[in-house]
C-alpha cells in the first residue's frame, strides 16, 4: 500500500484531522465497524457490479443490500452509476481499498503477533514479532460483530 509516507505533507496527522473534521473521518471509520460492510467493500474491490449481484455475492437479501450501500454512498465510499434498469456500484476510489487492506492487514499482524518497527525517520522497518502477546479480541467484541452482520 505504502500510501503513509510518500503522501504525508508538512503538516501532522492530528492538524490534518483538524482540517478535515474528525467527526466526518470517524463516520468514515465507523462505515467500515460492521461486517456486512466489509463484506459489500471486499466484493467491490474485485470489480463494479448490480445490486442484486452484489447481494447475493455477500449473503444478504437485497434490501438489507440497498441499505448498506446508501449508506456507503453517502459516506462516499461507493458509487453508483445507472445502466438502464440497473445501478452498478463501485468503490469510490482507491483510497477505499487502501483502508479495506490496511485494516486487514494491520488485524493479520495482530493475530500473528507482529508489528513493524519504526525508524528514526518514520519509514516502516520488516515485520517483526512482538514482545508482548498480541491482543486477543474479546468473546464479546466477536459475538457483537458477528450480530451486526
Amino acid at each position: 500500500m505504502g500510501h503513509g509516507t510518500e503522501s504525508r505533507n508538512d503538516a501532522s496527522t492530528r492538524e490534518r484531522l483538524d482540517a478535515a473534521g474528525p467527526a466526518d473521518v470517524a463516520s468514515t471509520l465507523q462505515a467500515l465497524a460492521t461486517p456486512s460492510r466489509l463484506y459489500i467493500l471486499a466484493r467491490l474491490q474485485e470489480g463494479p457490479c448490480a445490486v442484486g449481484e452484489l447481494a447475493e455475492a455477500v449473503g444478504m437479501e437485497q434490501s438489507a443490500c440497498s441499505h448498506q450501500l446508501r449508506l456507503l454512498r453517502n459516506l462516499g465510499l461507493v458509487t453508483g452509476e445507472r445502466r438502464g434498469r440497473s445501478i452498478i456500484y463501485a468503490l469510490y476510489d482507491h483510497h477505499v481499498a487502501e483502508l479495506l487492506d490496511q485494516a486487514l492487514f494491520h488485524v493479520e499482524h495482530l493475530r500473528l503477533g507482529l508489528r513493524d518497527l519504526a525508524l528514526a525517520d518514520g519509514a516502516p522497518q520488516k515485520a517483526e514479532p512482538a514482545t508482548a502477546a498480541a491482543p486477543a479480541r474479546s468473546a464479546s467484541a466477536s459475538a457483537s460483530a458477528s450480530a451486526e452482520s
